[in-house]
């Protein structure tokens, strides 16, 4: 499903709205729910206003990451301080549903380990927010990096690569099984890299975030007008 809205503003409404939607389904069928979270600016939006969505018990949700940089949780860039300011701190979700990628680790080869026992055990997750970057990349799988053509692990650690930190990040076969995914994309930055998204042909080592098309669950793309270069 695509769904266009002229504003940034706009996405974060109707984002927050369906995500809210399909975590009350689930907890009223499962009595439980998992959510992945991504960085960035168009999800914190987002966030802040599923914080004001109503029904939600939220205390029944486990909120997992889906990447995360090796800074500490209170960075300024760390995608854990951006989410607990956003989400998780007004509405309160319980310390125990809040499953934080310690990207602080001395070892991260280790940190990704001890996450994937985590994933492991609330597999397939329920929802999952996902974005996509200006080169093509989702989640922390870069193009032209083999992070994308991980097939038997959940959680990788990623190394840095020039000024870019080193990040622990989930992998294509988590996505993949997810059973509700939202993408966000805001600007008309994004246009290009949607161009080669939805492209009939192209490689997800080019792409990484082409293995949006693998996903077996529902896709949700919300998109503001300049992103999907219409009018």
């Amino acid at each position: 499903m695509l769904v266009a809205t002229q504003t940034a503003e706009e996405v974060a409404r109707e984002a927050a709205s369906r995500i809210a939607k399909v975590l009350r389904e689930t907890l009223k069928k499962s009595g439980k729910a998992s959510l992945a979270l991504s960085g960035g600016e168009t999800p914190r939006a987002t966030y802040a206003q599923l914080a004001r969505e109503e029904g939600i018990a939220w205390s029944a949700v486990d909120v997992l990451f889906v990447d995360d940089r090796a800074v500490s949780p209170d960075h300024p860039r760390s995608n854990y301080r951006m989410i607990k300011e956003s989400l998780i701190d007004p509405v309160r979700i319980p310390a125990d549903r809040v499953h934080r990628m310690k990207g602080d680790a001395p070892d991260l080869e280790k940190a990704a380990r001890e996450y994937e026992e985590i994933v492991k055990a609330r597999s397939p997750i329920d929802v999952m927010v996902l974005g996509v970057g200006d080169d093509g990349h989702t989640a922390s799988m870069f193009p032209g990096e083999p992070t994308i053509d991980i097939s038997d692990r959940k959680v990788a650690m990623v190394p840095a690569k020039g000024d870019r930190e080193a990040r622990i990040t989930l992998t294509a076969p988590v996505i993949v099984e997810t059973r509700a995914v939202f993408i966000l994309a805001v600007g008309g930055k994004k246009t290009d890299a949607l161009d080669r998204i939805w492209s009939v042909s192209g490689k997800k080592k080019d792409t990484p975030a082409r293995v949006i098309r693998e996903i077996r669950g529902s896709i949700t793309w919300i998109i503001d007008k300049a992103a999907g270069g219409i009018g």
